[in-house]
């Protein structure tokens, strides 16, 4: 693992996802409480295992890709950027626990790793996308910079996309 794709914030570790993260991510990805409303909902554990497979060879290969989130060492979620399958772009999605939400740190993580997609990766746009009534997320979005850019129906769901663009100078 490349030690400039581990990210310190004041409070958090992102690191990128490993075979060592399965149990977690299995953890997290089967439970409907986080997962039920993430594109592709929740996750079989051999779902998740393929992914983590697809993830590992996103980071060699774009030098981006999935983080672990993890305050003093416990894991609290997840965090990252990949291609969306709709061709929309390269996104920011980001998942915690129940038990992580309501203090700032998936605001802290997804900035975190919007900041590594504009100045590390050098991309220059990046897009998220949430369901109209997921509230949380859309401060999420809103507090880290990111603004609304369109909308679309999902499985029955009206989306809301949000968009962070800078230039190559910056």
């Amino acid at each position: 693992m490349n030690p400039l794709w581990v990210l310190r914030t004041a409070r958090l570790v992102l690191t990128p996802v490993g075979g060592a993260d399965l149990a977690d991510l299995r953890a997290i990805k089967a439970d409907p409480r986080v997962f039920a409303i993430m594109l592709d909902g929740v996750r079989s554990p051999q779902q998740t295992a393929e992914e983590l497979a697809d993830d590992i060879v996103d980071w060699a290969a774009n030098g981006f890709g999935t983080w672990t989130i993890r305050e003093a060492g416990q894991f609290l979620g997840i965090t990252g950027l990949e291609r969306r399958p709709d061709g929309r772009g390269i996104a920011l999605r980001f998942a915690l626990w129940p038990e992580a939400q309501g203090r700032g740190l998936a605001r802290e993580a997804a900035g975190a790793a919007l900041r590594f997609g504009h100045r590390q990766a050098g991309l220059s746009r990046i897009v998220a996308v949430a369901r109209e009534d997921n509230f949380a997320s859309r401060m999420v979005l809103g507090g880290i910079g990111m603004t609304e850019c369109g909308s679309f129906v999902q499985l029955g769901y009206r989306m809301v996309m949000y968009e962070s663009v800078t230039s190559a100078a910056e």
